[in-house]
């Protein structure tokens, strides 16, 4: 069992709720897909929690703080990325639920709502070096490493998960709440801030 496992989630809950990509996602999915339909965005971002202990596992982390190449190539790929996604909220024009008539694409909207959650995550290198830096502080060296990294992983996708309900329920209580008008403004917010965050990468320099 890794040790000091209240400050993992002390630290795991700060890490989570200041707002970043994927929670971000969430509320913006909650808006307009609802509950449900964010639900799977949900399910992408904490997929990528556990590739990225994976990682971590596999030493991808410590080849990405090694190689200057592997790391620009991640991080451009996020950059772009992260502007994609944000010059998409820019253009948003309200967040209506789907109609019952549009209910036939739901499958492919789900689908893509899991991949934009599980995509925005893993082509950021900052979050593989934050779980190689983050993750080894908790395992006990004396003890089986792999178990440590699953039950922290699992630990990590849950606190991932419930912060990200939490914003999904005020993107939707904003969709009831407020007029067509005042979510897509509440859209195009998430979409200037998905900019920032893409500057932000850009700018992003590799330790060492």
């Amino acid at each position: 069992m890794p040790h000091n496992i209240p400050l993992f989630l002390f630290v795991a809950f700060v890490t989570v709720v200041t707002p970043g990509p994927t929670v971000l996602l969430a509320l913006a999915n909650g808006s307009r897909a609802g509950m449900r339909g964010a639900l799977y965005g949900m399910l992408g971002a904490v997929l990528s929690d556990f590739v990225l202990v994976g990682a971590v596992v596999l030493g991808l982390g410590a080849l990405l703080a090694a190689s200057e190449f592997l790391f620009q190539v991640i991080k451009w790929a996020g950059v772009a990325y992260l502007a994609f996604l944000g010059l998409r909220l820019l253009g948003s024009e309200g967040g209506a639920p789907l109609l019952p008539s549009e209910r036939n694409e739901m499958p492919r909207s789900r689908k893509d709502l899991f991949l934009k959650s599980l995509l925005v995550a893993l082509t950021n290198p900052k979050g593989y070096l934050f779980f190689s830096a983050l993750l080894p502080q908790f395992v006990v060296v004396e003890m089986p490493w792999l178990p440590q990294y699953l039950v922290l992983g699992a630990i990590f996708g849950v606190v991932d998960f419930l912060v990200m309900l939490g914003y999904a329920f005020l993107g939707r209580q904003a969709s009831r709440m407020c007029s067509p008008r005042g979510v897509s403004w509440l859209e195009r917010l998430c979409g200037g801030v998905f900019f920032i965050l893409s500057a932000s990468l850009a700018l992003y320099r590799r330790q060492g």
